[in-house]
């Protein structure tokens, strides 16, 4: 589904991540982690086409018009309603005006938005704001779904249910999943496989770990599978490995001073 070879960014001219070597099979649900400035939100970035390769080579098994990409802010237009903003997509696919709307009201009971359909954005609460956005990306019945920390803004007991929810849509349309993710729990609970960035400035891949969990996965008890701990500790590790890589190296040297 997708593949990065030797792939290298650049700002200004400058590598911010180099020789990253990434495959996604059709239906796997990955996710990226790795500390702040990493460059996995940059790697999102060159898989939608909005950001150029300097080096290397991005490799998709769908069309772009085949990909959705789920935001961690919300990109609902405020002069449309639910409805609008769900059917905008299908209308710029050709799809008619009627049978457009009438999938977006399909899509808003389906994410549990029924009878909030005429609704503005700022008439509806952080949570359903982003079922709005979950609409109107699968709507398109997107192949491969890319996100980027689409629920870091939400309270934990709203993140916790749209990520319980997410998951069962993802797991019944065996979608293929690229997650950016600071939360090592939730990559874990997530996943198939996690693939760790290192740190800056010319960030690489560190590691790769499996997750072997069966599916599908229920989120409060998938903490309670055999292994889970293990994975989870195992990244923990990993993670702050890198991110106090650079403290250590820029730490002065502590001389002791005879008195």
């Amino acid at each position: 589904m997708l593949t990065l070879a030797n792939l290298q960014m650049s700002y200004g001219g400058e590598p911010v991540v180099e020789g990253v070597d990434l495959h996604v099979a059709g239906g796997e649900f990955v996710s990226l982690i790795g500390p702040s400035g990493s460059g996995k939100s940059t790697l999102l970035r060159a898989v939608m086409g909005l950001q150029r390769a300097s080096a290397g080579r991005v490799e998709l098994g769908v069309d772009r018009r085949e990909i959705g990409f789920l935001f961690q802010d919300d990109a609902l237009l405020p002069w449309r309603t639910a409805r609008d903003n769900v059917a905008l997509g299908l209308r710029n696919q050709g799809t008619a005006k009627a049978k457009a709307r009438a999938k977006a009201d399909q899509w808003l009971a389906s994410v549990g938005l029924d009878g909030l359909e005429d609704r503005y954005p700022r008439e509806l609460s952080g949570g359903q704001r982003k079922r709005v956005a979950i609409a109107q990306v699968l709507a398109l019945r997107p192949q491969l779904l890319l996100m980027d920390e689409p629920f870091a803004s939400l309270d934990a007991i709203v993140r916790h249910y749209l990520t319980e929810d997410l998951l069962g849509w993802v797991e019944g349309e065996d979608l293929t999943v690229l997650l950016v993710t600071h939360d090592l729990e939730e990559a874990v609970a997530l996943s198939d496989r996690v693939v760790l960035l290192g740190n800056g400035p010319r960030a690489h891949v560190k590691g790769r770990y499996e997750v072997d969990l069966p599916r599908p996965r229920d989120l409060l008890r998938v903490k309670e599978q055999p292994g889970f701990s293990a994975i989870a500790a195992q990244l923990w590790n990993a993670l702050s490995d890198e991110v106090r890589a650079p403290e250590v190296r820029e730490r002065p040297e502590l001389r002791v001073v005879n008195q």
